[in-house]
């Protein structure tokens, strides 16, 4: 989406607002014992609680052979990304990661959130991992100008996760927003400075560093949704919605 007037603007900074709140309470309630199933009930009932609707339920991506049957991905452990909360009972442990991706509707403009949280105590490397997923998300926001490239992008998230000795997951990335959950450009957490779609002021990006403790290769589940790493190691995913300003990026799901 390239945002073309104030009123545009204004609904997607609220629409932001709106799932950076959702998000916060559904962090807040991630302890062991609680069921992913439970946390995808309160994330579509905090939605449209406020009149929003939740995008990803009933949404049927490209390459999709059915519809997502939830409003909230979950995705733990060695689950890369998109991880289905409600078709089987799946419990969270202390010492479990979670990553919780969620999207919401207002207004007609789409948002797209995701971070990673850990259940209790966790280990150093996977401590480390969460850091520095998240940290190359913050450098990937950074190179976000007008004038630059999506390979300015890439590139900072790459270097960012594997200058702290983790994998960058490639088959995935971050994408356009806005009219669309996923709409062009496909942005990857991998690639040279200079390189690719140039980045224009209104433009409104997810971006997605997506990364792991052991090796890159990832494996579709038999659901049709779940990534999974194929060695089992741990996956870490942080996720916002930017819009592009000719100062810089704007972050607007916080």
């Amino acid at each position: 989406m390239i945002i073309t007037n104030n009123t545009e603007r204004g609904n997607l900074i609220e629409a932001g607002k709106r799932l950076a709140v959702v998000l916060r309470a559904l962090k807040a309630k991630v302890v062991p014992n609680i069921t992913a199933e439970e946390l995808d009930d309160l994330a579509e009932e905090l939605i449209r609680a406020k009149g929003d609707e939740p995008c990803f339920l009933g949404y049927t991506p490209e390459g999709a052979s059915r519809p997502y049957p939830a409003t909230l991905c979950v995705s733990i452990n060695d689950e890369v990304v998109h991880g289905i909360p409600n078709e089987s009972v799946k419990v969270l442990k202390k010492g479990d990661i979670v990553g919780l991706d969620l999207g919401l509707t207002h207004n007609d403009i789409v948002v797209d959130s995701a971070i990673t949280v850990p259940v209790g105590e966790i280990g150093q490397e996977v401590s480390l991992l969460l850091d520095a997923t998240e940290r190359a998300l913050a450098k990937g926001i950074a190179a976000a100008n007008p004038g630059k490239h999506i390979g300015d992008i890439s590139y900072a998230i790459q270097e960012e996760i594997e200058h702290a000795g983790f994998k960058v997951i490639r088959e995935l990335g971050g994408h356009g927003v806005g009219n669309l959950v996923h709409e062009e450009p496909f942005i990857p957490n991998f690639g040279r400075p200079g390189e690719g779609e140039l980045l224009v002021e209104g433009m409104v990006l997810a971006l997605e560093p997506i990364s792991t403790a052991g090796k890159a290769a990832i494996t579709l589940a038999a659901d049709g949704y779940t990534f999974r790493t194929k060695d089992g190691s741990r996956s870490a995913h942080f996720e916002h919605t930017i819009l592009i300003e000719r100062r810089g990026a704007r972050i607007i799901t916080q």
